[in-house]
């Protein structure tokens, strides 16, 4: 079984979940953009994400051979090791319920901010716990004023939320005076062959199109044009509705989130002392593959429910539906593998050097939020308040990451270090300095 020991080996785990985990939300979020039912996305997101849970088990948790502290995947399979399977099952189930609740948070007050609110909350939440639960190795005086500034960047993501409706309440409103202000202009303003009415009346065609979703030209990002044709096209409509759902329904994630990891520590640490005399802790990939076990088979189930009782006012499907539908089936099949190997490499991380400090991948938002930028133009034309409260949140958000990478300790090897021993003493002696980086 392969192991990362080493801090710098963590980090690096650290800042690559942080990729993938911050790009797969973009890619579930153009698809609902794009009009395909969340509910196809997600079962075809939760496929892959168990898959990569899979390859990770019988890849990396199989490499080397087995020892009696640290035995392979497989050979785990069949111990009596259930109160840490438990704890690993829960963990799925928390990340899946959270995952599924920010997809609908997603419409309702944009990618950047519900990854802000969720990400803030888990922050607080499950670094702390994380903290204790693993004899807090991570130090605490650059942990804490990290957890502070995530505080502070909710704070910011709150205001940038309320800019952000305010400016696109008025980008329509401007839009609605225009269809109705641009006919009476056109007869007052009309010559002798009509040409300035013409004028007007090809202008309120081309609004008009656009609200009709037939505009033969995209309109610009943070125009009133594009939030119209935006929600002709995508499948959860929300115009009118209010923002507080998006907001409820993130908090309500954000919860779910932040005690997953402090689940999966208890699976693979056992700090409740719950596994039997003998058995050894769960290694990171066999406590991922019930993690992820769990996550599939509740994501599905509740997928398949809401395929034929939506929430949110979405249409009915089915599973020939859904069966049928390969509108953005590889994006969203992509988007699992992305979020599966993400949290594989968090876990292998936080391992190495403390949960705790591997809630910094949690800093997503920053990489959501340049993807909402790029691909859907969130913030474009908006006001200069708006680009003051983004500004702080990034620039809090950036600064409580790199304090929580900072605070990165070393977790205590002697379990692995002792298996090693036991199955290479046999043939000469360990130097007890050596970094021991498989089994």
């Amino acid at each position: 079984m392969y192991m990362v020991e080493s801090k710098g080996g963590a980090i690096a785990c650290m800042l690559l979940a942080l990729f993938f985990l911050g790009t797969w939300p973009a890619v579930l979020t153009l698809l609902e953009r794009k009009g395909r039912l969340p509910q196809h996305i997600f079962m075809d997101y939760t496929i892959t994400n168990f898959l990569a849970a899979v390859i990770l088990a019988f890849t990396f948790g199989e490499i080397g051979r087995d020892t009696t502290k640290q035995p392979n995947f497989v050979t785990q399979l069949t111990q009596e090791n259930w109160p840490s399977v438990l704890f690993a099952m829960a963990g799925g189930v928390l990340l899946s319920l959270g995952n599924l609740s920010t997809q609908y948070a997603w419409a309702y007050i944009g990618l950047p901010v519900t990854e802000v609110i969720t990400a803030s909350i888990t922050v607080v939440i499950g670094t702390t716990v994380n903290y204790f639960l693993d004899d807090k190795i991570n130090k605490a005086e650059i942990l804490f004023p990290g957890v502070v500034c995530f505080l502070v960047a909710v704070g910011f993501a709150s205001l940038l939320h309320e800019a952000n409706a305010t400016d696109n309440e008025a980008k329509i409103t401007d839009s609605q005076a225009k269809l109705t202000d641009l006919p009476s202009k056109s007869e007052e303003g009309a010559g002798p062959n009509g040409s300035q009415g013409a004028e007007d009346t090809n202008s309120i065609t081309e609004i008009k199109d656009v609200e009709d979703g037939t505009s033969a030209e995209a309109p610009d990002f943070g125009t009133a044009e594009y939030l119209i044709e935006l929600e002709s096209t995508r499948s959860i409509k929300v115009q009118g509705k209010s923002t507080v759902i998006g907001l409820v329904i993130a908090l309500v994630a954000g919860i779910f989130l932040s005690l997953f990891s402090p689940a999966f520590n208890l699976a693979s640490n056992d700090q409740w002392h719950t596994l039997p005399e003998g058995v050894p802790h769960l290694t990171v990939y066999t406590a991922m593959f019930y993690f992820s076990l769990s996550s599939f088979v509740i994501a599905i189930a509740l997928n398949v429910s809401f395929l034929y009782r939506p929430v949110l006012g979405l249409p009915d499907s089915s599973m020939k539906n859904y069966l049928t539908d390969w509108n953005g089936r590889s994006w969203a099949l992509l988007a699992g593998f992305l979020s599966g190997f993400g949290n594989g490499l968090q876990f292998i991380g936080g391992q190495a050097a403390g949960y705790a400090a591997a809630d910094a991948v949690q800093a997503l938002p920053l990489v959501s939020t340049i993807w909402g930028i790029v691909l859907f133009g969130e913030y474009r034309k908006s006001s200069r308040r708006t680009y003051m409260y983004l500004s702080g949140m990034l620039i809090m958000f950036t600064i409580a990451v790199a304090l929580l990478m900072a605070s990165a300790g070393v977790r205590k090897t002697d379990n692995l270090t002792e298996g090693y021993r036991s199955y290479i003493e046999p043939y000469g002696s360990v130097n007890s300095n050596t970094t021991l980086n498989s089994s």
